[in-house]
């Protein structure tokens, strides 16, 4: 099992989301430059922490919004074939 994070980097990490949603992506390695350029004075172990979680969250909110996606193009595609 892995381990449980602290409330502290699941508060960074979901302020960061909050207020610069459009600078994380899917990619581990992109997001650790990211949450590096974003914050001042954390060590690496908490910048990993950090870049871990929120692209451990955003892989889940794709996820969760796939199902959604496939079901309006199989709406649409009926649409069109009527």
């Amino acid at each position: 099992m892995g381990s449980v994070r602290t409330e502290q980097i699941k508060r960074v990490a979901n302020e960061l989301l909050r207020r610069f949603p459009d600078k994380f992506s899917n990619n581990f390695d992109e997001n650790k430059l990211t949450v590096s350029m974003l914050t001042q004075g954390t060590t690496i172990k908490v910048r990993n922490q950090i870049a871990g979680y929120i692209t451990h969250a955003l892989a889940g909110m794709q996820i969760a919004s796939t199902p959604d996606e496939t079901a309006e193009e199989t709406k649409e595609e009926e649409t069109e074939k009527t």
